[in-house]
């Protein structure tokens, strides 16, 4: 008897009773060239560093930092809620970004996934592109999913220079807006927006023809321009250029159905005056964009480093913390408040670890999908304005090669952006370098 094989598209559907699922990725249903799950990556950022008072003092047990190295190490009170996932995590010390050092420790956060120092250009402040948009576009590990990424905060939008509400930069250096809304995030992963496919296609149309008329004048003015007003419609048109390609993306995915995803247990209304349930309702979100294949490219920022303007940095007050995310921070180094600060941190490692065990229950080919997602976790300050000795942990992938379960003291000499090259590599893609790498962390891979 012939052996007959049925290979079925990633997004098959199950249809019955007039109800249609969207399947995860199965691997009885792949093709002969997708027998292996998925790779993915998540980096969440939170500000202002974490509690740092000296390990042998009295407060000593509110380190960030575990105690010991490599293998032989024992998580501080801010990290212990890790250990059901100990074999899932490296815990990283001593890195940091070299240009970044010598800049505001407040800075510091739009740099966190570029590496770059913030140039001053005759259209501003300049950043460059931020990794997870490089491995999303330059490498076109987005190209297979709806959404190449998906860019989330807890503030929303851009901010402002400096003071970025985003992780996450175009290949012109220009913030990606984001999210922070969990019924618009539902709504743009899932839902279905009431109109037809038709009506969407005419819409996209529109805006379409919008966008060419716009690039055409653009064209045409360009040339009345002086060279410094050039060099800020260039930038403005290379955002244009970038919502046409949103614009023909979405086309090319109207006939795709949407997966179908149960919200109870969602809760979509949460918001800033809910703190606990917004955090946690958008790390739901995270998981079920992995694990239904939406994206495989997810940032979330859990906080800005714009002190009081920020939405988020009243966050610790609402749920029963002392102080705001940023007195918690200054008030670290003076008495008890390195407890008070160490609890905050435990709050924010309670949200990692609350990641990990969802995305650890979605089963995927021969483990997981948090054996298939990299989780890049930590701030771009080691306490509050210094910008050295990140506090950094890499989660998860086990199936990508990583080699976790230790705590990696590095020399303060090797740039944080040689875990970026590690992380592309880990990927499946050919890298060798990212801002001012000198290289690759092999200590990171089995």
């Amino acid at each position: 008897m012939s052996k007959i094989t049925h290979h079925m598209n990633r997004r098959t559907m199950l249809k019955a009773a007039g109800i249609s699922l969207a399947l995860p990725w199965m691997e009885s249903l792949a093709g002969p060239r997708s027998k292996v799950p998925p790779r993915r990556f998540c980096s969440i950022y939170f500000p202002y560093g974490v509690s740092l008072p000296k390990q042998e003092g009295e407060f000593g047990k509110w380190n960030w930092f575990p105690k010991g190295s490599g293998r032989d190490f024992t998580f501080n009170k801010s990290l212990e809620v890790l250990e059901p996932f100990r074999d899932q995590v490296t815990v990283l010390g001593g890195l940091s970004h070299p240009k970044v050092r010598r800049i505001g420790g407040h800075d510091s956060g739009d740099t966190f996934l570029t590496g770059e120092e913030l140039s001053l250009a005759a259209t501003g402040l300049k950043n460059s592109i931020s990794l997870d948009q490089f491995m999303a576009h330059t490498h076109r590990l987005g190209a297979p999913t709806r959404f190449s990424s998906l860019v989330l905060s807890s503030d929303g939008g851009v901010g402002m220079p400096t003071r970025a509400n985003t992780l996450s930069y175009s290949i012109s250096g220009q913030p990606i807006p984001s999210l922070n809304r969990p019924a618009i995030v539902f709504e743009r992963l899932f839902g279905l927006n009431g109109d037809s496919i038709e009506a969407q296609r005419k819409g996209l149309t529109r805006t379409g023809s919008h966008l060419d008329l716009l690039l055409e004048e653009a064209r045409t003015l360009h040339r009345k321009l002086g060279r410094t007003d050039q060099g800020k419609l260039d930038q403005y048109l290379t955002s244009v250029r970038e919502i046409e390609q949103d614009v023909e993306r979405s086309a090319q995915w109207l006939n795709v159905p949407r997966p179908k995803v149960n919200a109870e247990g969602l809760s979509l209304d949460a918001d800033n005056e809910t703190p606990g349930k917004l955090i946690h309702t958008m790390l739901d979100l995270i998981a079920l964009a992995f694990q239904t294949d939406s994206t495989r490219f997810v940032t979330y920022q859990l906080a800005s480093m714009h002190g009081a303007i920020s939405i988020a940095n009243k966050f610790p007050s609402l749920l029963g913390f002392n102080k705001d995310a940023h007195g918690l921070a200054h008030g670290a180094g003076k008495g008890k408040g390195a407890e008070a600060k160490g609890k905050w941190d435990r709050y924010q490692a309670e949200c990692l670890a609350y990641l990990m065990k969802r995305l650890s229950e979605f089963e995927e080919g021969d483990g997981s999908v948090l054996d298939h997602t990299c989780i890049l976790y930590g701030s771009s300050n080691s306490k509050t304005h210094n910008n050295n000795n990140y506090p950094l942990i890499l989660a998860g992938g086990k199936k990508m090669g990583y080699r976790h379960g230790q705590y990696l003291k590095c020399d303060s000499k090797i740039p944080f952006s040689n875990v970026f090259v590690t992380i592309q590599q880990q990927m499946g893609v050919k890298a060798d370098s990212f801002a001012d790498s000198t290289g690759s962390l092999d200590d990171l891979i089995v």
